[in-house]
C-alpha cells in the first residue's frame, strides 16, 4: 500500500496580482479617502492617524512672545520678592507701602504662572499652547482692571501709571491675537 502524495501547494501571487491586491485594500479600508479626504497608505496609519494632522503651524513670533512672556513673568516676580517697596514706588510714584505682605503674594502667584510660561515654551501641544495665552491674557486683562479702579479710587496719575496701563492693554491683544492664530484650523492643502 502506497501512500498517496499529496498534491504540491501552489503559491498565490496575490503581491503581483493587481486586482486581489485591490479587493484586499478595499476590505480593510485603506487606499480610498475618508471623511477628512485623506488617504492613508496603511491601516496602521489609518487608526493611529496622521501625525501632520496634529502638528501645530505656528504663527510668526508666537515662541518669541512666550519667551518675552516667560521672562517678563519671572522678573517681575522675583523683583516683588526680593524688592517690594522699589516694585510698588515704581508703579505708584512715590506712594509708602504700607506692608509687604501682599506685594510677596502677589511676586508668588506670578512666580507659579511664570514656571508655567517655561514649560509652555518647550510644547508643541497646540491645547497647552492656548491656554497659557488665555491665562496671560486674563492675568493681564485684570490687571489693567486692579489698576484702573486703583486709580480711581486715589486719584493718582503718573507717566508710570499710563505706561502701565498701556502696556497691560498691547499685552492683552498679543495674547489674544496669538490665542486665535493657534486655535484656528489649518487649511488644506
Amino acid at each position: 500500500m502506497a501512500a498517496k502524495q499529496p498534491p504540491p501547494l501552489m503559491k498565490k501571487h496575490s503581491q503581483t496580482d493587481l486586482v486581489s491586491r485591490l479587493k484586499t485594500r478595499k476590505i480593510l479600508g485603506v487606499g480610498g479617502e475618508d471623511d477628512d479626504g485623506e488617504v492613508h497608505r496603511s491601516k496602521i496609519s489609518q487608526v493611529l492617524g496622521n501625525e501632520i494632522k496634529f502638528a501645530v503651524r505656528e504663527p510668526l513670533g508666537l515662541r518669541v512672545w512666550q519667551f518675552v512672556s516667560a521672562v517678563l513673568f519671572s522678573g517681575i516676580a522675583i523683583m516683588a520678592l526680593a524688592f517690594p517697596d522699589q516694585l510698588y514706588d515704581a508703579v505708584f510714584d512715590g506712594a509708602q507701602v504700607t506692608s509687604k505682605t501682599p506685594i510677596r503674594l502677589y511676586g508668588g502667584a506670578l512666580l507659579s504662572i511664570s514656571l508655567i510660561m517655561w514649560n509652555a515654551l518647550y510644547t508643541a501641544e497646540k491645547v497647552i499652547i492656548r491656554w497659557t495665552l488665555l491665562t496671560e491674557a486674563c492675568y493681564f486683562g485684570v490687571q489693567f482692571l486692579v489698576v484702573t479702579a486703583t486709580l480711581a479710587e486715589t486719584g493718582l496719575m503718573s507717566l508710570g501709571i499710563l505706561l502701565l496701563l498701556a502696556s497691560r492693554l498691547l499685552f492683552v491683544v498679543i495674547s489674544i491675537y496669538y490665542y486665535y492664530q493657534v486655535g484656528r484650523k489649518p487649511k488644506k492643502v
